[in-house]
């Protein structure tokens, strides 16, 4: 996997989004079908349990998701996800999302996403992909807020 290229869909995609880059998630290194992304879990990310709250480790996940199924373009959202979690996390604890495309079938897709803490699996997630057809009906056009 290469280093983040400035050029690619995903690279564009992740510098559009403001949620995941304001929760200090860094996007590592990607490319054809594949991402890593990293979340430190701050104070304000932790649930009454005095743990990550789910939703942030499964925003860590669909991130890195949409990372790996927007690498080839075109525009590609997400159908569905599924997440299992397997350990908890903490405050201050560096979580790294590995994501890997693991079919591409017409305008449809399947990547999963293992969120690690160091070497302890945190959480396991498989995401279901759709690409979006352009205002003309052809894959690959830029999303409008119409189309949205």
């Amino acid at each position: 996997m290469a280093g983040v290229d400035a050029r690619s869909p995903a690279q564009e995609m992740f510098a559009a989004d403001e949620a995941s880059r304001r929760l200090g998630i860094e996007l590592l290194a990607q490319g054809p079908g594949t991402a890593v992304l990293r979340m430190t879990v701050t104070p304000a990310m932790v649930n009454g349990h005095g743990i990550a709250h789910g939703g942030y480790v499964f925003l860590l996940a669909d991130t890195a998701f949409a990372c790996a199924c927007n690498s080839h373009g075109p525009v590609t959202v997400a159908a569905g996800a599924d997440v299992v979690f397997v350990a908890p996390a903490h405050e201050g604890d560096v979580l790294t999302a590995h994501a890997e495309e693991r079919v591409r079938y017409g305008r449809s897709g399947v990547c999963d996403v293992t969120v690690r803490r160091g070497d302890e699996v945190v959480a396991e997630f498989r995401g279901r992909s759709r690409s979006v057809r352009g205002p003309a009906g052809e894959p690959g056009a830029d999303m409008t807020k119409e189309s949205r």
